[in-house]
């Protein structure tokens, strides 16, 4: 039986993969009406207003500690760039299961890796057998989904 500290942390990623599927159709709509750069100002911009107000509202903002943060934690906004780019422009050519099947796949390889040395203040959790298995058996569904 699932805890209940899980269970709602498996919950809130369940929403946020909702939300990265429907803000890609949304994205992808953006991007045939207007084109990749002005999908992305949309999407990034509207996003950066509603946060910003939200931090504003809610108490203020914590920014004043900035320079204790490591320089490259700063690359964040521009890898969501790429992100929200990467997805606008791939959505609206090759679909939905195929976009997001290649762009899943490409997260669980780095993301192991970033667990397995522990690279960019990641917790250290050292691939084993079973997850290796695991992504072989992923890439199998990804060369699947893909060549069809």
């Amino acid at each position: 039986m699932m805890s209940s500290n899980l269970l709602l942390l498996s919950g809130v990623a369940v929403i946020g993969g909702i939300a990265v599927a429907l803000q890609a159709q949304l994205m992808a709509l953006l991007d045939r009406g207007m084109g990749t750069l002005e999908s992305v100002f949309i999407t990034y911009g509207g996003g950066g207003l509603l946060i910003g107000l939200t931090m504003l509202f809610l108490r203020g903002g914590n920014l004043s500690i900035w320079h204790t943060i490591p320089w490259y934690a700063y690359l964040s906004g521009a890898a969501g760039l790429i992100i929200v780019a990467s997805i606008g422009f791939s959505v609206p050519r090759l679909g939905l299961v195929t976009a997001f099947t290649l762009l899943v796949a490409a997260q669980f390889i780095v993301g192991a890796l970033l667990d397995h040395f522990g690279l960019l203040g990641a917790e250290v959790r050292e691939l084993d057998l079973r997850k290796i298995a695991g992504m072989l058996i992923m890439l199998l569904g990804v060369w699947l989904t893909v060549r069809s």
